[in-house]
């Protein structure tokens, strides 16, 4: 089965956990930081914090954001739902924005409609989680000016865009917002396994979140509320969790992010393989914003009403032949949870309508030439007319 994308694991990688399996830390050692500092020179932060997966990133990002009960958090609904179940976590509520209909990402005029009328009736969202979706970067310069006009907090979630640009600014750089989070699940641009982190310039939201990773402890002698009894001495000061990131996976992450570059440049080319093979059939391939640099994690396509076949119909065509297509993403606000709490069927009917088109095919840096020309002929072979 060729999947629609997987880690590639070089011998250096391996090299890598394996000296740390024959090192005194397993946890809490050396490599943690040193990932650390190297995401944030790579993304052009002040500061990163490694976690354990992107959705505890999420939620510590909030908590540090003090979102709370009779708090607002409006995302994209063309997301994971992690992008959203980070406010429920922080006891918050939740709306969506709808999606533009080229890029799928938030669109910026449909955030400024909804703001402008959510002023009126005194329901302005705290925080805005633009979702960076398949690897391009929303319009960050529109989003970060309705902030400054409506006073919200910016909290990118770029699980999808490690190595992505918005006019020159590297996402992550946080230029545009107070934090961005990364995903370093397998599938992901690098991995760590399971992992992801939170870049940020704010030395404040900084150290909220070392502690709230862990357990909300400080042993930072300037930060106790008394004086250190000696070198065992910590203090908790807040509810945290246990979301660390172990040493096993920052020292795959800092080995992995030596290559973003080779894994980035395989993207685009496979990518650009398929714009050139695909351009003739009943599609809608990826539109790429100008100004911009997708880190192209998805490749999506939108099936077209006057295609041979629909969505469902093309799916199962894909899977006999054993390529693992899939579908990114169900409506958040369409999940039977969010049903329930109060969402409705065509609230958003772009994200709806791109959802029942949309296609994602086969896209890593490990894809061979074979496998991805069976890709396109199998494409062509049902499409045909």
């Amino acid at each position: 089965m060729i999947p629609y994308g997987r880690q590639s694991i070089s011998e250096a990688d391996i090299e890598a956990v394996v000296e740390v399996l024959r090192s005194d830390f397993l946890t809490q050692g050396p490599q943690v930081p040193a990932f650390e500092e190297a995401l944030a020179k790579c993304v052009g932060a002040d500061f990163a914090v490694a976690v354990n997966s992107a959705t505890s990133a999420l939620h510590i990002a909030c908590l540090a954001l003090e979102l709370g009960p009779g708090d607002w958090l409006w995302t994209s609904p063309n997301s994971f739902v992690a992008s959203s179940n980070c406010a429920l976590y922080c006891g918050a509520q939740v709306d969506f924005v709808d999606i533009d209909p080229q890029t799928y990402n938030l669109c910026p005029q449909a955030l400024k409609s909804k703001l402008k009328d959510a002023k009126k009736h005194g329901r302005l969202p705290k925080v805005v989680v633009p979702v960076h979706f398949a690897g391009q970067s929303c319009d960050m310069e529109s989003i970060s000016a309705l902030a400054k006009e409506f006073g919200f907090r910016i909290l990118e979630d770029a699980s999808h865009a490690i190595g992505a640009t918005w006019h020159k600014h590297k996402v992550g750089s946080c230029f545009y917002s107070d934090m961005t989070v990364f995903s370093f699940h397998p599938v992901k641009i690098i991995t760590t396994a399971e992992g992801g982190c939170v870049t940020t310039n704010d030395p404040k939201l900084a150290r909220h979140l070392t502690e709230l990773r862990s357990h909300g402890i400080t042993r930072k002698t300037a930060l106790m509320t008394r004086c250190e009894e000696g070198d065992w001495y910590y203090e908790q000061q807040k509810l945290g969790y246990n979301y660390r990131l172990t040493e096993l996976q920052a020292a795959l992450g800092l080995s992995q992010l030596g290559r973003l570059q080779e894994f980035i440049q395989g993207r685009h080319n496979i990518a650009a393989k398929y714009d050139s093979a695909l351009k003739d059939l009943p599609l809608v391939l990826p539109w790429q914003q100008q100004d911009s640099y997708s880190a192209f994690h998805l490749y999506v396509v939108q099936i077209i009403d006057t295609a041979p076949l629909d969505r469902r119909m093309l799916f199962d065509k894909m899977r006999a032949e054993g390529i693992s297509v899939n579908v990114h993403y169900i409506p958040i606000h369409t999940q039977p949870y969010y049903i329930n709490l109060g969402f409705k069927h065509n609230e958003f009917p772009i994200a709806e309508k791109y959802y029942h088109h949309t296609l994602s095919l086969p896209i890593y840096p490990d894809l061979s030439m074979a496998d991805q020309d069976f890709v396109i002929s199998c494409l062509k072979k049902a499409l045909a007319k």
